[in-house]
């Protein structure tokens, strides 16, 4: 008897949870893994381990894994952070630069980026408030290297902020940038059930690595080196719950997917690009 081709639509979860069941299932992790973070958040401050209202992971010690873009910076940069937000990498980098221009639109983020420059007593840091959207304020070959930390999945004019960076980068200048994969087996189970997979909701794009590189090099970067970021996971509301109580668990468990995307690389969570200007 001649065997039926496997359906293309059909994949082993509906063996066992049924499909309105299990998409019923995934959304509401995904609502939770939301509001999940937006309260760890809150937590960091509320229990008195940040000032501010800030991620648990930017609480933790500036290990090479965790601040991946530090060992690419030298004494004599001068460094831009595009969509620097409240400044948390602007400072950690300044310490190894020259000196250090933030921008971002958003007055309140930048706020606390000023008390946190204050606070820490850095002097060769300055903020600017600029809609990245509309251009680069500075002349080109400014800058000899850029941050560009999960802010291009936010962007709808992501060519015109690419060509404006490599304008204003120096040739042969690196730009340091993390954007997210959505090309991960979690990520992809949230597709088959018909959801939006992205990891915000405010994303406009995730990549997988075939379409970053194709967006780089039009735009005249190519990558030279990528890094592991985490192992994406369906919990990860639940480890930000956890770093907001004790940054020491919380520590252990970003080494732990740290570890597993080193060794399973296409479910990075996203991708750590050093990139050349050609």
């Amino acid at each position: 008897r001649q065997r039926r081709a496997p359906d293309p639509r059909y994949h082993p979860d509906q063996r066992m949870i049924p499909r309105p069941l299990l998409r019923a299932l995934l959304s509401g992790l995904v609502f939770s893994n939301a509001k999940a973070k937006r309260l760890a958040i809150r937590l960091t401050r509320w229990t008195g381990k940040s000032r501010e209202y800030v991620h648990p992971k930017h609480l933790l010690p500036e290990t090479e894994e965790q601040y991946w873009y530090l060992t690419h910076l030298d004494a004599g940069d001068r460094l831009l952070d595009v969509g620097c937000g409240n400044a948390m990498h602007t400072t950690k980098a300044a310490r190894r630069c020259a000196g250090v221009v933030g921008v971002d639109r958003d007055p309140e983020s930048l706020a606390v980026g000023f008390r946190s420059c204050r606070a820490q007593g850095i002097t060769n840091a300055r903020l600017v408030r600029v809609d990245v959207e509309e251009g680069l304020p500075f002349m080109s070959k400014r800058f000899d290297k850029i941050l560009c930390l999960d802010l291009l999945e936010h962007v709808g004019k992501r060519d015109l902020l690419l060509g404006e960076i490599h304008r204003v980068l120096i040739s042969g200048g690196l730009l340091l940038l993390s954007v997210p994969n959505r090309g991960t087996s979690w990520k992809r189970r949230l597709e088959r059930a018909g959801l939006f997979s992205y990891s915000d909701p405010d994303h406009k794009i995730e990549y997988t690595l075939p379409e970053l590189e194709e967006e780089l090099g039009r735009n005249g970067f190519a990558i030279i080196t990528l890094s592991p970021s985490v192992y994406d996971t369906p919990v990860v509301g639940l480890i930000d719950l956890a770093g907001s109580l004790s940054l020491g668990l919380y520590r252990r468990l970003s080494e732990v997917r740290r570890r597993l995307a080193a060794r399973f690389p296409e479910e990075n969570a996203g991708f750590y690009a050093v990139c050349a200007a050609r």
